[in-house]
């Protein structure tokens, strides 16, 4: 099944509950939730008490991307403000499969994550310990930019890995995803697509029911 999760990083937080109202009643499920620490990337968004805030007004399931280091640190804390799903780097902590560990003790559902410049092949060894693998097809921390083709390519790679393991597990896309491209990255094996600006800018529900006929 093809997922559409979109980033609210994207929405007008003067009316963040509006717009996750509107892809709601668009028929999306999932909401993607980038969590920057200014280390690990560039950047700064926000952290639990938005995430917990948000949780108060939706049951939609939060798909949370955890790009800080050493995730281990927060992850009760984002378990308890209400994360389904907790997505963290493989290059952001030296114990990956103790972080694992640790979203599953929890009850969360577990995603790992690569940055460009991280090979597919990095995640092998975790492809039946988690529930999703997220291919940033940007480099994490900076908006606006096209999607790297290389990085699509590992979508199909990663794909194979887990067909070959027999894992029926999620892949994501993150990055650039757009109307333009989204066939491309189902067509190389994601069936979770993030997108942001793609989704919020304008006509919300229009932007949704586009993104679902091209899925």
């Amino acid at each position: 099944m093809n997922i559409l999760s979109p980033s609210i990083l994207s929405a007008d937080f003067w009316r963040l509950g509006e717009n996750i109202e509107a892809v709601k009643k668009a028929g999306v499920e999932w909401l993607h939730i980038d969590v920057m620490d200014g280390f690990f990337v560039p950047s700064i968004s926000y952290g639990m008490p938005v995430i917990a805030s948000i949780r108060k007004g939706t049951d939609m399931f939060f798909d949370v991307h955890l790009m800080i280091e050493q995730p281990e640190r927060y992850i009760g804390d984002f378990a308890k403000s209400g994360a389904d799903l907790i997505n963290f780097h493989v290059e952001a902590t030296e114990d990956v499969e103790a972080v694992i560990a640790q979203i599953r003790e929890l009850g969360k559902k577990v995603g790992i994550t690569i940055k460009p410049n991280t090979p597919a092949s990095s995640v092998e060894p975790y492809l039946e310990l988690v529930d999703m693998v997220l291919v940033m097809t940007v480099e994490p921390g900076f908006g606006g930019q096209k999607p790297i083709p290389e990085c699509i390519g590992k979508v199909t790679e990663i794909r194979r890995m887990a067909d070959d393991k027999g894992l029926d597990i999620n892949i994501q896309v993150d990055g650039g995803i757009n109307l333009d491209n989204v066939e491309t990255a189902i067509a190389a094996g994601a069936n979770v697509i993030v997108a942001g600006s793609a989704v919020f800018k304008d006509d919300i529900g229009e932007n949704v029911c586009k993104f679902m006929e091209k899925m």
